[in-house]
């Protein structure tokens, strides 16, 4: 059941106008999530916001004594309900910078990156480290990443006077947009860098030493913290994010820990059984084939296929049995092959 409005603002039936503007900015300022970075916090905060939009409208307030919550619900949906933050902006919009919402007061942060490294299969099976070189942007040493040309600076923006956003009217409502003039920006560059072009950045290439899991699959991520572009003003810099792709195999399949290989034997292998030798991850192996091994049949060989993700354990390696069926005979082998037929006919 919602909560009471004047029990959510601490205040008595009977407050008036200013009573329950002093009891909102008091809560507001109290619980605001730029003060308060906890769920509950948030939550206090949408709750006295929305209580002291009903309670602050007199219509609404009137409503809400003779009805109820369930009075106010044909207010719903035609703009008659509003975010807290819009709220709390029509009382603090001259503290934070012309109705919008601060930002939180921690360094910039660099950009996350991401770049593909591609790996055989064979490498996939014992953890390594690699160096691979990741292109990325740095602060160009000439403007030392102010975009200006030398012997000049940024100006501050004369449109919204450094704050990168300008308060618009929207009725009983001011809403923060993004400056048009800076972009965001709070600056306007008159005479822009010639190496960077006013960016403050130039490009640029660093190596990086990446250790790769044993057992890596396709699709993986691998998260340096650290290595992704830096920072302006000396904040922290981004992270690299290293996806890998492992190339296809010329004769094995894989299949999370399992690895599939096909070998094809001749009849009389199939009949009588005997040995084959396949190719495996690390070299050949030799194989004893059954007799009476019959077309797909699948031979199981222990320990032979992938490990599983940093562990000793390795999975399997399957081998689907193909028989040839010669096309051509010899006379001999003709004469044989009769004869074999002919044992066949008292079966």
């Amino acid at each position: 059941m919602p909560k009471d409005y004047y029990e959510s603002l601490g205040v008595s039936r009977d407050i008036d106008a200013s009573g329950l503007k002093k009891a909102y900015r008091k809560l507001a300022m109290q619980y605001h999530p730029d003060r308060n970075d906890t769920p509950e916090a948030e939550e206090k905060f949408k709750e006295v916001s929305e209580a002291y939009e009903i309670l602050s409208d007199d219509e609404k307030r009137s409503i809400y004594d003779q009805f109820g919550h369930d009075g106010l619900k044909g207010q719903m949906g035609g703009g008659g309900f509003h975010s807290a933050e819009d709220i709390f902006s029509q009382i603090f919009g001259d503290i934070f910078g012309g109705g919008g919402r601060r930002s939180r007061s921690r360094r910039p942060r660099g950009s996350d990156y991401q770049i593909e490294e591609v790996i055989t299969l064979v490498e996939c099976l014992e953890e390594h480290e690699r160096e691979i070189i990741v292109p990325y942007e740095k602060e160009c040493s000439t403007c030392d990443g102010s975009g200006a040309a030398a012997g000049t600076s940024p100006m501050r923006c004369g449109t919204c006077q450094g704050q990168g956003q300008v308060a618009i009217d929207h009725g009983f409502l001011r809403m923060a947009h993004t400056c048009p003039t800076c972009q965001g920006a709070g600056t306007v560059i008159k005479k822009k860098c010639k190496k960077c072009k006013g960016q403050g950045k130039v490009p640029d290439k660093q190596k990086v030493k990446v250790h790769i899991p044993a057992g890596v699959d396709s699709g993986m991520r691998l998260r340096l913290r650290g290595k992704g572009e830096p920072a302006p003003a000396g904040g922290d810099p981004g992270d690299l994010y290293v996806v890998l792709r492992v190339e296809d195999h010329p004769s094995l399949q894989r299949e999370g820990e399992t690895l599939i290989t096909e070998v094809s034997i001749d009849i009389a292998t199939a009949c009588l059984g005997g040995q084959v030798t396949i190719e495996g991850l690390e070299g050949e192996i030799d194989v004893e084939i059954e007799e009476g091994t019959q077309p797909d049949d699948v031979v199981q060989i222990n320990g032979q296929g992938m490990p599983a993700l940093n562990q000793s354990r390795r999975g399997d390696l399957l081998l689907r049995i193909l028989v040839e069926v010669p096309t051509r005979l010899t006379r001999d082998q003709r004469a044989h092959l009769e004869a074999f037929r002919d044992t066949l006919d008292g079966q």
